[in-house]
């Protein structure tokens, strides 16, 4: 389920109808409640990617005429897992901003963890701090702020130590 919004705007890209759609979601959904063990699906969203696409070729193929666009869409489809290295570089990128968080003040990045990471509204964390709204949304803004100066520094040394100290030189020309 927390993949249909994706796999139904693929879907409404091949030009399929609301109707065809919708018919497509259930018989997925029959195909997945079907099965003894659901133990083997180690990605999900690309497993009830490939089952919708394949039941909209077979769709497709029972028509008398298909659309152009529809078939073209299906022969460009890729799965959008990240790959590996997208994934490890995804996990990096948030333990650095988890480090990041951990040097702001107390107040500022509890505020901040509860809003960005946990996805509490501001009401919620005003409610549970004891803080005004207005005081939650100057927290956040100053924490997010902090984040990203933090963030973009360290981007700045990481390119420093990699670039040769003649580029270095002439870039300052």
């Amino acid at each position: 389920m927390p993949h249909e919004a994706r796999v139904r705007r693929w879907l409404a890209r091949s030009r399929l109808s609301p109707e065809d759609i919708d018919e497509v979601m259930q018989e997925a959904y029959c195909r997945i409640a079907m099965l003894p063990s659901v133990d083997h699906i180690d990605q999900p969203v690309a497993y009830m990617s490939a089952i919708a696409r394949n039941l909209m070729l077979r769709r497709l193929k029972r028509q008398q005429v298909v659309m152009f666009e529809a078939v073209s869409e299906i022969d460009t489809w890729r799965d959008e897992t990240p790959s590996p290295e997208e994934q490890a570089a995804s996990r990096i990128s948030y333990e650095r901003v988890l480090a990041i968080i951990g040097t702001l003040p107390e107040r500022c990045r509890r505020v901040v963890e509860l809003r960005k990471i946990e996805g509490w509204s501001q009401r919620e964390i005003a409610d549970h701090l004891g803080m005004t709204e207005k005081a939650v949304e100057k927290q956040v803004w100053t924490g997010v702020r902090a984040v990203r100066d933090a963030w973009l520094r360290a981007e700045a040394q990481s390119e420093n130590r990699m670039t040769p100290a003649g580029e270095k030189e002439a870039r300052r020309w």
